[in-house]
């Protein structure tokens, strides 16, 4: 499976330069991302939810049909949590529909005690993705999204996630606040006790021409067989766009 995935990544790599010299005059890479502080760090799948104070880092590089779109998440004792790599392709880029596939190697980092030391475990997974997001307009999109999400080492689950994802930006109130909300309906279906319908909603708010937001984020279990039963969590912060 590694190997597999090092040939995908080189193949990958070699047709982003190859595009890049056909059309480097023509199509300038975009660059973006942001870097948010947060109260609890919630993560998708239960078992791997920090549930502890976190910063998170995500960049966002795109050319022409690729992009690059890297996060890292550390708790505030600056011991790692999550380390995603995620490349893109957009098989279809329509103004109203776009079709696109991915792939990610990861990191997940947990901490255990030992006596009187701390030992830092690492596990990583390699994620497939395909997805399509229909824009209904220029501020609001419905997304289908699918993940076969793979652990490669001892002790990592494999399993399946879908999503449904509602989006809408730029909610103005008033001359300067902007309003965003975002909801997401997603289905988890992995090895263990890791099983469940979730519903996360969130909502963020900024002021025009400036590059910091204010969100709130919770998540809820709809039905699963984690136990204990992860029933309603919560997170809010502060996030600096770029």
């Amino acid at each position: 499976m590694r190997k597999a995935f090092s040939v995908l990544l080189l193949f990958m790599f070699t047709m982003v330069c190859s595009a890049e010299k056909k059309d480097s005059t023509k199509t300038k890479m975009h660059i973006s991302g942001n870097v948010s502080l947060n109260t609890n760090g919630i993560a998708t799948i239960p078992a791997f939810s920090l549930g502890k104070p976190a910063i998170i880092a995500a960049l966002n590089l795109v050319k022409m049909r690729f992009s690059y779109d890297p996060t890292v998440a550390y708790g505030f004792n600056m011991r790692p949590w999550i380390i995603d790599n995620w490349v893109h392709y957009r098989l279809i880029n329509k103004p109203r529909f776009e079709l696109r596939t991915g792939v990610d190697f990861s990191m997940f980092f947990s901490e255990y005690d030992a006596g009187d030391y701390k030992i830092l475990q690492a596990q990583q997974y390699l994620t497939f993705e395909i997805a399509g997001i229909y824009k209904m307009s220029p501020e609001s999109s419905f997304s289908l999204m699918y993940w076969s999400d793979n652990g490669q080492d001892p002790g990592s689950i494999t399993g399946s996630f879908y999503n449904v994802v509602y989006d809408r930006t730029n909610f103005k109130i008033g001359k300067s606040l902007l309003l965003s909300a975002n909801v997401q309906l997603f289905y988890l279906d992995y090895e263990g006790a890791n099983d469940g319908l979730f519903v996360s909603p969130k909502i963020s708010s900024s002021l025009k021409d400036l590059p910091f937001s204010l969100f709130f984020q919770a998540t809820q279990a709809i039905t699963s067989n984690v136990e204990p039963f992860p029933g309603f969590e919560w997170n809010a912060g502060v996030a600096y766009l770029f």
